[in-house]
């Protein structure tokens, strides 16, 4: 029952009291922790086991973290071990440290930079480049790299341009030379890869950041490697000696698993990339005659229904022809027994291309001619095809470059970049979807923005997050191009973030997790068209997953998705481009909920006897401060090799004085006692019993057992490895006319070991009997 304050004593205390309102108390964040576990080891461990130590970060605050973790004495990291989460850098050594620029959502996500419009950069490349080859960071960084054409083996000709910042990227000095040794780009003038006039590049299926292309040596022609991620060369396969017409290839294509060049010669030549070996009976014969442009290859290389169209110039300008190859049989295709002619005499082609049906399937090839700019297409049987409008329509001198596709559905558009004649530098554009001039660009699409219009323009490649086109040429700018309208820069963004939530553990253990959200971080939604832009998503076998569109905040709602690896792509259609810029770096960001992140190595314990124990604890610091995990011990349990040498020595004291028997007397101590020394009726033995431990481990809870005389028994004590501990004690006897004989033994454990004895030692006193025995 509640009582009541009578109604004067509740009038007293309002009059006396000075009433003032509840100061809230502001919620605190909570503070990061670490919680260190170890596996694979029973308690207590052995010498030579190996350890595995989990780390788990809960309660992570968004920004920047780090976690370290120093390898305790007796144990050594076991190399390539480490395992952290996607999104944290692990560098073994002593500490172990894992990394974190980005933390967000407790650790429980991952994100990609969001790549600005890509202004003009006349400064990046550096030289004459060709067409870029994007390729994006693990922190979605979205770099340019390009190969100046034609160029000497010696010669650098590698750069990098950082589309985020539109600078060259770090690891410089930019440009590289190429090599054919796999290891880091070098620096100088120390290459030994020349490049070809028209690269064409093949990306590795298998690993993106690979990239195969044609390459010349000094006495071969072949394949060689780049490897964007590492970055640096991966390798070079010779696949004919340069020799007599043999002096360049063209570009490489690739048809199932198999690259395909052509030679000045005319030859094909062949690469498995699951091998990385010559196919067998490669070089194939001849598909075009002879070509050569100062040694250059003046021709380029398509795909169409699993054939490979070559185009070729002839020197001296002769007729322009196209062949086709079959990698099904190795020989020209059906329907082309004699290259077929793609132009008037005394023209050239730099290019060759894919011709598609209004639905999107591949018909055959065309290939337009500089000079009087004629287009001709032919099927894949052999037989004409109808030439594209937008580059049939060429004015005269205009040189044009093979095209980048860009595939949506069913419709296929090819941008082809050209420049000479009335033009420096511009895109024409065909659909292939309506069979005429794409509809929403110019006919002519130029980019006045861009280094004054001057960029005489080679090739693009096309970006599907952002879904802008990066523009490189003769001119040496990367520039951007809206593929929908033309416009340069391309006002748009995107990103590309891919999240398997069991990545984030590394104990071996199931661990429940669902998805929540993707958000667009540091973008003011008022800046992006949301309801222009897209959401795409896809689990782990390609498989499209459904997700809703943005909503009004920037984020997009992925309860309920359950795929194991979910991979989404956002697309943004920017009002302006206000976000990017001063510092600020915008970025997608894609999260879930479970358990807390974790780290994970593995150590070796010492096979060294003495290691009796390991231990290992954890520090981390992000934005709420320093923190410390638990610090968690292993006892090491000795083997076999490890068992200490325990000695047992019992003594009798041989003197006739008593003083020279006790503890520190000078004995004589012996194993048997003269006759005499025992009176016979004053039969005193005075005992002394060394326990020695010979190493190479203590020993603990150790005691003496004599059986005969309990006065000897001791204990409990500890002995380390190289100590002795004596014992003193003493037998009384009325008569001695007999021996007396006394022995003694050790028990003892072993540190972290189990219950041992030693060999038994034993003295006796002598009497008259043992003289008349």
């Amino acid at each position: 029952m509640r009582r009541r304050l009578p109604a004067m004593v509740l009038a007293g205390v309002l009059a006396g009291a000075t009433l003032t309102a509840a100061v809230p108390v502001a919620a605190q964040p909570p503070v990061s922790t670490l919680t260190k576990s170890v596996q694979g080891v029973s308690d207590p461990a052995s010498h030579g086991d190996n350890a595995s130590w989990v780390v788990s970060y809960a309660n992570g605050a968004n920004g920047a973290a780090a976690i370290t973790d120093p390898i305790g004495p007796g144990q050594t990291l076991l190399a390539g071990s480490l395992q952290v989460p996607p999104g944290w850098t692990g560098t073994e050594g002593n500490p172990v440290t894992a990394t974190n620029p980005n933390v967000r959502n407790g650790g429980k996500a991952l994100s990609s930079l969001l790549t600005p419009p890509v202004q003009a950069s006349a400064s990046s490349t550096g030289g004459d480049g060709f067409t870029p080859i994007l390729q994006r960071t693990p922190d979605g960084r979205l770099q340019a790299w390009n190969v100046y054409h034609h160029v000497g083996p010696a010669a650098p000709k590698l750069v990098c341009t950082d589309l985020t910042t539109s600078s060259l990227c770090s690891g410089g000095p930019w440009p590289k030379p190429l090599n054919t040794s796999s290891g880091p780009f070098g620096t100088g003038n120390t290459g030994d890869i020349g490049s070809p006039l028209e690269p064409q590049y093949v990306r590795d299926e298998a690993n993106p950041a690979r990239v195969y292309y044609s390459a010349v040596t000094a006495s071969s022609l072949g394949v060689a490697c780049l490897d964007l991620a590492a970055p640096g060369n991966c390798g070079f396969w010779s696949l004919m000696p340069r020799a007599g017409q043999n002096v360049e290839m063209a570009g490489l294509v690739q048809v199932g698993g198999n690259l395909y060049g052509v030679a000045t010669s005319g030859s094909v030549v062949c690469w498995t990339i699951a091998t990385q070996s010559a196919c067998g009976g490669q070089p194939y014969a001849p598909i075009v005659p002879f070509t050569s442009s100062n040694n250059y290859y003046l021709g380029a290389l398509t795909v169409a229904g699993g054939k490979i169209f070559a185009s070729s110039s002839l020197p001296g300008g002769g007729i322009p022809r196209m062949g086709c190859f079959d990698p099904g049989t190795n020989a020209a295709c059906a329907g082309w027994a004699s290259p077929k002619q793609i132009g008037p005499s005394g023209n050239y082609t730099y290019n060759a291309y894919t011709a598609y049906s209004t639905t999107g399937a591949e018909t055959g090839a065309c290939s337009s001619t500089t000079g009087q700019n004629v287009t001709t297409c032919y099927a894949i049987d052999g037989s004409s095809l109808p030439a594209p409008s937008a580059p049939a329509g060429l004015e005269s001198g205009v040189i044009s470059f093979n095209p980048e596709v860009v595939r949506t559905g069913n419709r296929v558009r090819s941008f082809i970049g050209i420049w000479g004649g009335p033009y420096i530098g511009a895109a024409v554009c065909h659909d292939w979807s309506t069979g005429t001039s794409c509809a929403g660009v110019p006919a002519r699409i130029t980019h006045p923005t861009a280094n004054g219009g001057d960029t005489r323009d080679y090739g693009y490649a096309y970006d599907a997050p952002t879904g802008c086109m990066i523009g490189l040429g003769d001119a040496g700018v990367l520039f951007s191009m809206d593929p929908d309208t033309g416009a340069s820069p391309c006002v748009r963004s995107g990103a590309s973030v891919s999240l398997t939530p069991s990545q984030f553990y590394c104990d071996g253990k199931p661990h429940a997790t669902t998805y929540t959200k993707a958000r667009l971080v540091g973008v003011t939604p008022a800046n992006v068209n949301l309801g222009a832009s897209t959401v795409k998503a896809v689990d782990g076998g390609g498989n499209p997953v459904t997700v809703p569109s943005f909503a009004p905040d920037g984020t997009v709602d992925l309860t309920g998705v359950t795929a194991a690896t979910l991979t989404l792509t956002a697309s943004l259609v920017l009002n302006n481009a206000a976000d990017f810029g001063g510092g600020n770096q915008p970025s997608l960001a894609l999260e879930f909920n479970g358990d807390a992140p974790q780290v994970c190595f593995r150590t070796t314990i010492s096979a060294d006897c003495p290691v009796s124990s390991v231990a290992n604890k954890a520090d981390g610091t992000d934005a709420t401060g320093g923190f410390s995990s638990n610090t968690v011990t292993r006892q090491v349990a000795p083997g076999a090799g490890c068992m200490p040498n325990v000695v047992v020595n019992k003594e009798i004291c041989g003197s006739h004085t008593p003083a020279n028997c006790k503890a520190g007397g000078a004995g004589p101590w012996v194993k048997q006692a003269p006759v005499g020394v025992l009176g016979l009726l004053n039969a005193t033995a005075y005992w002394r019993i060394t326990v020695t431990n010979n190493g190479p481990i203590a020993i603990v809870d150790a005691y003496v057992v004599d059986d005969v005389e309990p006065a000897c028994q001791t204990g409990p004590f500890t002995l380390q490895p190289g100590e002795s501990k004596q014992v003193h004690c003493s037998t009384y006897a009325l008569l001695s006319l007999f021996p007396l004989t006394n022995k003694a033994k050790a028990k003892y454990t072993p540190v972290n070991g189990t219950r041992v004895y030693s060999d038994w030692s034993s003295a006796k006193a002598c009497s008259l009997l043992c003289v008349l025995g």
